[in-house]
């Protein structure tokens, strides 16, 4: 098993690895690009990758959602899935672009969980994860924080084998937000206690959708060999 920590860069800071709104919008101004202009449209070709240039020259590694905005002709990528990792359970939803709904809820820890979500990704057509990540209401991290770090932290080494992006999301509110939700929708306490994790999931991954991923955190393994891998993204 790999033993090297992988480091875990914010989209709004990334020198290498550029991938915050303002940084795109300067590049569609210098290029000239059209929402579906001849170079937007090419990018079709790489439907399957998440990156353009290499990582040494300024490349990106974009979440789909924030490639979509910038590239409204793009149309690759795949599903994303959306992950809340609870105390004791873990939701997982699933969604490409809009509507995202909740998948099952994993009563899994460890190894056993993080292999759990390589094979319901490789099931469902996913090249991205998007992590919740738990702050407090003025924004700062928590101790469950560093947890759902690390654990990112691990399954991205396992993702990156495979081409997949690991993402972290603020999830802040979304277990209120998902109740909410299940309430509204008449179900049942007895069902609600069952599927929130789900639930919280799904909410985590319709923030992501709604700012269009500009605010999601890229989870980079330190191994050249595996950011290599990430360049060329999921081939199916």
């Amino acid at each position: 098993m790999l033993t090297t920590k992988p480091s875990i860069l914010p989209a709004k800071s990334a020198a290498l690895y550029p991938s915050n709104l303002s940084f795109i919008t300067d590049l569609r101004v210098k290029h000239a690009l059209g929402p579906c202009s001849t170079v937007a449209r090419r990018l079709r070709v790489f439907s399957t990758s998440s990156t353009m240039a290499n990582t040494g020259g300024g490349g990106e590694i974009l979440p789909n959602a924030l490639r979509r905005r910038i590239y409204p002709c793009w149309g690759g990528g795949f599903f994303s899935l959306g992950i809340d990792v609870g105390t004791s359970r873990t939701g997982v939803a699933i969604g490409k672009g809009f509507a995202p709904r909740p998948l099952t809820v994993l009563d899994l820890r460890g190894e056993k969980l993080e292999q759990r979500l390589i094979q319901i990704a490789e099931q469902e057509e996913v090249d991205e994860f998007i992590i919740g990540l738990p702050k407090s209401y003025d924004g700062k991290e928590t101790p469950q924080s560093n947890k759902v770090r690390s654990i990112a932290g691990r399954i991205a080494v396992r993702a990156a084998e495979r081409g997949l992006r690991i993402y972290l999301q603020d999830e802040h509110g979304t277990t209120l937000e998902a109740l909410d939700f299940m309430i509204e929708r008449g179900l049942k306490r007895s069902a609600r206690k069952v599927k929130v994790d789900a639930y919280s999931a799904m909410m985590v991954l319709d923030r992501y959708f709604s700012t269009s991923g500009s605010e999601a955190e890229l989870v980079l393994p330190k191994q050249l060999d595996l950011q290599e891998k990430l360049k060329k993204g999921v081939r199916r």
